[in-house]
């Protein structure tokens, strides 16, 4: 493992792009390689148990890969596994979390809303983290059941996603939340759609700047950081387990001469 190897990153899918997006413009001189676990999406749906084993095989992968350090950029991944996988190997991991102390910090009306998968609102971790605030905010949550397969399936602006966004925001509309936090890497592409259909004074907050500082920071302290001179083969590499066209269109793949492959893992 050296400062020019690569930061590995993956996730049930394609949204764990919303965080290498993030990484990729903070750290433009690092490699990343990136996973997108879509075969077995979405992770939220599925038992703790193979949840673990789901991110030990991505893990294993990217170590093969010669990955210098992990971002697990998968909300349920990180609640149900990540201190499976920091007891399990040295490398380091950097999770993602929903970012509920924001807002519930900043909130006026001292109502927010959390949208993420059943994996994630279910998992002891994020119960820890709501459990703290709720004692002074009222929190809403809603699964968003749906939203991933379709995301997954390049169905993001379509007619169903629209249909599907009205129903599941209604909660937050009806206690009047102020600030939205997305709590699965892969809602932030629909950040556009959700600010048409709420009110304009709902904030929305996802996770994505804050891990990569914090990878950014690990990095740091781990003496990994890639030299900003040492841009011999910065390009980002990508690898879908299913047909990687969705994955090469929202990462706008041809435009930007990145590489997306098909990979069996």
């Amino acid at each position: 493992m050296s400062k020019s190897s690569p930061i590995g990153i993956f996730d049930s899918g394609v949204g764990g792009t919303s965080i290498w997006r993030e990484i990729h413009e903070l750290m433009p001189s690092e490699k990343t390689i990136y996973l997108a676990d879509s075969k077995y999406a979405p992770y939220g749906e599925k038992p703790i148990e193979e949840i673990k084993q789901l991110s030990k095989k991505n893990t294993e992968k990217l170590l093969k890969m010669g990955a210098k350090i992990i971002v697990v950029a998968c909300n349920t991944a990180t609640t149900n596994a990540i201190e499976d996988l920091r007891a399990s190997y040295t490398i380091p991991f950097i999770g993602i979390e929903p970012a509920i102390k924001p807002a519930a910090t900043n909130s006026k009306t001292k109502t927010i809303g959390i949208l993420a998968t059943r994996g994630t609102l279910t998992s002891s971790l994020f119960s820890k983290t709501s459990d703290f605030y709720r004692k002074n905010i009222n929190v809403v949550e809603v699964e968003g059941r749906g939203l991933v397969e379709l995301i997954e399936a390049g169905e993001k602006d379509s007619p169903q996603m629209h249909i599907l966004l009205l129903k599941l925001l209604e909660p937050f509309l009806i206690n009047k939340i102020d600030y939205l936090v997305l709590g699965c890497s892969h809602y932030p592409y629909l950040i556009p759609k959700l600010r048409e259909l709420l009110p304009k004074n709902v904030q929305i907050i996802d996770s994505g700047e804050a891990v990569a500082r914090q990878t950014q920071s690990i990095l740091q302290q781990h003496n990994l950081l890639a030299p900003k001179k040492d841009a011999l083969n910065p390009n980002p590499e990508f690898f879908s387990n299913t047909n990687p066209t969705v994955l090469s269109k929202l990462i706008n793949a041809s435009k930007n001469g990145y590489k997306v492959s098909y990979l069996d893992f």
